[in-house]
């Protein structure tokens, strides 16, 4: 594997925190996300690709509306000259994203009919979930909610109070999911701010993080945002997303085991995903990888059927079997759940025991 050179280090000191390495290139990682590919050319031309190697790109309509958005830490981890890399495919838009195909819509887990208020949305006993945000680090082409009206939730901080006070006038909501978007494209400073708010709801007790951050952009794993996350009555737990085991090396490696470390259990959300993950030892290495740092691989989700993803689904069929192999290879722990979210149903339905 030869990958592009890096453009920033982190490392993890004795108490578990990650800092960035001043090696005369380190920086914010608002920079980096400033400095992040947003062109599918600029992207190929890193990678030493030629266009000819590759599926037909996707051309103005698909790039605008959805366009191309990749971190150089994410970049860096990606094979020179290899067309069917699997980091590459998971961000590099085709053609078959503007094809129409039945049963795939711009709301496959029916987002809207569980919204609540602003920002709020709520589809299981227990817990809800606040969109916190519209933006990410990355452009993952099989997004779920590449379609979401991000347009029409909260923005500024005065703006989530109707979200707020609908959790807080609900006892029996215990735990609130921060999505979006990617919660962790927050300042800390706004970040804080509705972390208080919600650690100040006497009845919850759980938040819950989802972001992709920690494995696209890992500078963003900094102490100052260790210490906000250990530092509330909430127990808070950080949920991943990584597909592929060559996502999971160099910075991304300190940045999970800065979170590990400094007490956070820290699970993982994978997407079955035609081409990059499908397969029993890309899978076995990727679980592995991440049990060894102390992460727990918790879900393989079936694709959510959104318009423009059609090319990654992979059948359920092929799934089960994967999962069954992966049971006979791996210890229980280490073997994810398979599951899709069926909407209207109470939980995560599991395709495979």
């Amino acid at each position: 594997m030869s990958p592009v050179p890096t453009a920033n280090s982190l490392r993890t000191d004795g108490e578990g925190s990650v800092s960035a390495v001043d090696d005369g290139r380190s920086e914010t990682w608002q920079r980096q996300l400033a400095g992040a590919v947003r062109s599918w050319r600029e992207l190929l031309r890193i990678l030493q690709i030629q266009e000819r190697d590759l599926p037909p790109i996707a051309q103005s309509h698909t790039t605008e509306a959805f366009p191309v958005l990749v971190p150089h830490s994410f970049l860096q981890r990606m094979e020179t000259g290899n067309p069917r890399d699997p980091l590459l495919l998971q961000v590099l838009p085709v053609n078959a994203e503007d094809q129409a195909v039945a049963g795939f819509t711009s709301d496959p887990v029916s987002d809207e009919a569980a919204r609540k208020a602003p920002g709020l949305l709520q589809k299981y006993h227990g817990r809800a979930l606040l969109i916190t945000t519209g933006t990410c680090a990355v452009h993952c082409r099989y997004c779920f909610r590449r379609e979401y009206p991000y347009h029409e939730e909260p923005r500024r901080p005065d703006d989530w109070q109707p979200a707020i006070d609908c959790v807080a006038g609900d006892d029996s909501i215990s735990e609130v999911i921060l999505s979006g978007g990617d919660p962790l494209m927050l300042s800390d400073r706004r970040l804080e701010d509705l972390l208080r708010r919600l650690d100040a709801i006497p009845h919850l007790t759980r938040i819950r993080i989802h972001s992709r951050l920690p494995i696209v952009l890992p500078a963003r794993i900094t102490s100052s945002l260790l210490a906000l996350l250990t530092g509330l009555r909430c127990q808070v737990i950080m949920v991943v997303h990584a597909n592929h085991g060559h996502e999971i090396q160099k910075d991304c490696v300190e940045a999970l085991t800065a979170l590990v470390r400094s007490g956070l259990p820290v699970l993982n959300q994978a997407v079955l995903l035609k081409d990059v993950n499908d397969d029993p030892q890309v899978l076995e290495t990727l679980c592995l990888k991440l049990v060894g740092l102390g992460v727990i691989p918790y879900y393989l989700h079936q694709l959510d059927r959104v318009q423009g993803a059609s090319h990654f689904e992979v059948s359920e069929a092929r799934g089960r079997q994967l999962i069954r192999m992966l049971a006979d290879r791996l210890p229980g722990y280490a073997v994810p759940r398979y599951v899709r979210e069926v909407p209207g149903r109470a939980g995560k339905t599991r395709i495979a025991e």
